[in-house]
């Protein structure tokens, strides 16, 4: 089988590096030109953005059986949809996955929440978000390629978590009364699409999330107490420096389940809360 991936990101190439022996070719794109030749081994980058697509990306597609998408939407579309989509249909492509955000159920007050509840965003990034996840489950039903949408928490992983801010001066502490959030270390969600490939469901939307909705100084806080780094002091939200985008996560408080993952596709969490996410960042040093 060939991969192709749309935007070899954070997350995309932590799926690229676990599954890499699976495929006997794979190909991805990144936005930049100057990063062409810094991807990973074995790995045909391509480049797909602003700046213009190579040739050969349609060519790939027609060689592919299994398409990630991680790539973000821009503006009001999915710019991969709109450049690929009759060679995506022409395509022998037999697995499609989406990666988008928990961020489509907008608010929900704190409470608990599942594949089954209705998405209500609010922000006009995340209602993108869902307007894209529909329309490639819409391609999946009129070519009958399993699309499957993975609906993805706070990513965290080496190089890009509490301790790294903590130790770069870059952490705040910032209280909101009642605020949660899910998480999901980035190798949890590679495992959970290995086991997609397995398990393919055209049409299936998951969450993949921890089992632990928490207060984000908490988080900070433990990851403090793990490593002797200072804790930065308590700011309140109302007066926290914040980009507008950072704000509006706040604007959305809700516990996601995962259960769907587990029961579905037989998933069990190397790391079902930050305790132990953090924990295995600073026992093998890839903080």
């Amino acid at each position: 089988m060939n991969l192709f991936v749309f935007g070899l990101g954070f997350t995309a190439r932590r799926f690229v590096e676990r599954a890499s022996g699976r495929f006997a070719q794979v190909r991805a794109t990144v936005t930049d030109p100057a990063r062409i030749g810094a991807g990973l081994d074995g790995v045909a980058l391509r480049t797909f953005g602003p700046d213009g697509d190579d040739a050969r990306i349609a060519a790939d597609l027609a060689e592919t059986d299994v398409l990630l998408i991680s790539a973000p939407p821009v503006g009001d579309g999915d710019t991969v949809l709109a450049h690929y989509a009759e060679a995506i249909r022409a395509s022998r492509v037999g697995w499609i996955g989406y990666l988008s955000t928990i961020g489509v159920y907008g608010d929900q007050q704190g409470a608990w929440i599942d594949e089954t509840t209705e998405p209500r965003p609010t922000s006009r990034r995340s209602q993108g978000r869902l307007a894209v996840e529909n329309a490639w489950l819409a391609l999946g039903r009129e070519t009958g390629k399993p699309v499957q949408v993975f609906r993805l928490s706070g990513i965290y992983g080496p190089g890009r978590n509490p301790i790294v801010k903590l130790r770069e001066g870059k952490s705040q502490r910032i209280i909101k009364a009642g605020q949660v959030f899910n998480r999901i270390h980035v190798d949890d969600i590679a495992t959970t699409l290995l086991a997609s490939l397995d398990r393919p469901r055209a049409g299936a939307i998951y969450n993949v999330t921890d089992d632990a909705p928490t207060p984000p100084q908490v988080v900070t806080e433990h990851a403090a107490a793990l490593t002797g780094l200072p804790l930065p002091p308590e700011v309140d939200f109302e007066t926290a420096d914040l980009s507008p985008m950072a704000r509006s996560f706040y604007g959305e408080n809700k516990r996601v389940r995962n259960r769907l993952v587990r029961e579905e596709l037989g998933v069990d969490l190397a790391y079902p809360t930050y305790r132990e996410g953090l924990a295995a960042l600073v026992a093998d040093a890839r903080i």
